[in-house]
């Protein structure tokens, strides 16, 4: 009985963010820049009509790029992509009517080196403590 109880709770607590229809979809980028030989997040989400924002997933999302792949919400770039840009297409699959096209840039500079682990985890050297005035 109180299971019952529990899941009835649950349930309507959750059933208004079911209930709720996407009204307009954001690419909410992470980056300015995409990489090259590496899967790209494309991070899109979903404005419901009471305002609140839903994360969205190639299950609500169909997502197309006619220059890459995608699998899922990644977008894959080869390593030996030769254009600047690329035009990524996300369309609401529950509402077709909702889509959003973006051009994003590829990143043209390589990435620095990355710190050692001996660099990481090296002890921070103590700040000198300020001369007081007199």
């Amino acid at each position: 009985m109180k299971r019952i109880l529990l899941l009835l709770i649950f349930t309507a607590a959750i059933s208004p963010l079911f209930s709720q229809k996407v009204d307009s979809i954001y690419f909410h980028l992470y980056t300015d820049s995409l990489k090259k030989g590496q899967h790209n997040y494309i991070n899109v989400d979903g404005k419901l009509s009471n305002g609140r924002w839903l994360p969205l997933t190639g299950r609500e999302i169909q997502f197309s790029c006619s220059t890459a792949t995608f699998q899922g919400n990644e977008l894959i770039i080869p390593a030996d992509f030769k254009d600047e840009k690329v035009t990524v297409k996300a369309v609401l699959k529950a509402n077709p009517s909702i889509v959003i096209e973006r051009t994003i840039w590829i990143k043209k500079k390589p990435d620095g080196e990355l710190p050692t682990i001996e660099e990481v985890m090296k002890p921070a050297e103590p700040k000198p403590k300020n001369k007081k005035r007199q």
